[in-house]
């Protein structure tokens, strides 16, 4: 496949026409149409409905975006490793995180990044549900969970110790519970689909079931409804740490076992080499979870 065609072809997506590719790649619309039909030719498929009104994609040219996009950032990464000594890294970066983590540690490191690295964009999407990392052209995901068996990759970033939390309000009227046996008879906030909560007692796990009166699609959602007296939530340490100072949180300790700690992982779509873009942006979020005191897996 010809680079220069699949890079028409990303030009003529976001330009939203072959003549405004052609204006941004210098070349002629003529020319601009020939490659987008050589590398339909190439591939076997029509990428863009055409008329003399507008473009729009295919099924196939959606399917095949993303790809196109990762095959010229790998072509512009591998010509400035070869061009440079300081290895910069280039292309878009592609990240998926949740709403919480994203905001605390994610966005605060990206004008940094883009200041350090001229050739670098960054696209981050905040969401609390794992997308499909290579249909998305995502290039590594952070995520703070128990992960399933899949055919991604997986290392793991930072330990993630986690809190039970409530409000001092809350407390005050409802008591405080001792045990785990006691969470039964308290307002427990949850997120969607959970239906209990693990904990450590003597070294096994155990399993706490809830019945939650709410329940929300991210952690914030949790933790705001704590502060405002909600009831008792699970939240990580590092997600609560202002709250407990400030006193508009108390933590929750049981006498008989403590919150299952769920890691901080980076989750990647192959085994191939980790572009430099990705291994720069793993160094940046390792040295601010360090910073936050976090105990931080060290790189292999």
């Amino acid at each position: 496949m010809d680079t220069q065609d699949a890079l028409v072809f990303t030009h003529v997506v976001s330009a939203g026409s072959l003549a405004g590719a052609a204006r941004r790649l210098g070349i002629t619309p003529m020319a601009a149409t020939r490659r987008l039909a050589s590398l339909e030719a190439h591939l076997g498929v029509r990428l863009l409905h055409r008329s003399t009104r507008a473009l729009s994609l295919t099924p196939e040219g959606e399917t095949f975006l993303p790809y196109a996009q990762a095959l010229l950032d790998s072509e512009a990464e591998a010509l400035a490793r070869l061009r440079s000594d300081k290895a910069a890294a280039t292309g878009l970066l592609r990240i998926s995180t949740t709403v919480a983590f994203g905001t605390r540690y994610v966005a605060p490191l990206v004008p940094r990044l883009l200041g350090r690295h001229p050739e670098l964009r960054i696209a981050l999407d905040l969401s609390d549900t794992m997308p499909d990392l290579i249909a998305s052209g995502t290039d590594l995901a952070i995520r703070i969970a128990r992960l399933r068996d899949s055919g991604l990759i997986a290392r793991k970033l930072a330990d993630n110790p986690r809190l039970l939390v409530a409000s001092p309000d809350y407390l005050a009227r409802h008591g405080h519970p001792a045990t785990t046996a006691d969470l039964a008879g308290h307002s427990c906030l949850s997120l969607f689909g959970t239906s209990h909560w693990t904990f450590i007692a003597d070294g096994a796990e155990k399993h706490v079931r809830l019945n939650s009166r709410f329940t929300a699609s991210n952690v914030q959602g949790c933790r705001a409804a704590a502060r405002a007296g909600g009831g008792i939530t699970l939240l990580s340490e590092w997600n609560v740490a202002e709250d407990l100072a400030n006193g508009r949180l108390v933590r929750v300790d049981l006498a008989d076992a403590s919150p299952e700690p769920i890691n901080i992982w980076a989750v990647y779509p192959t085994t191939r080499l980790l572009p430099q873009k990705v291994r720069v942006f793993i160094t940046e979020l390792r040295a601010a979870l360090t910073a936050d005191g976090m105990k931080v897996t060290p790189e292999k």
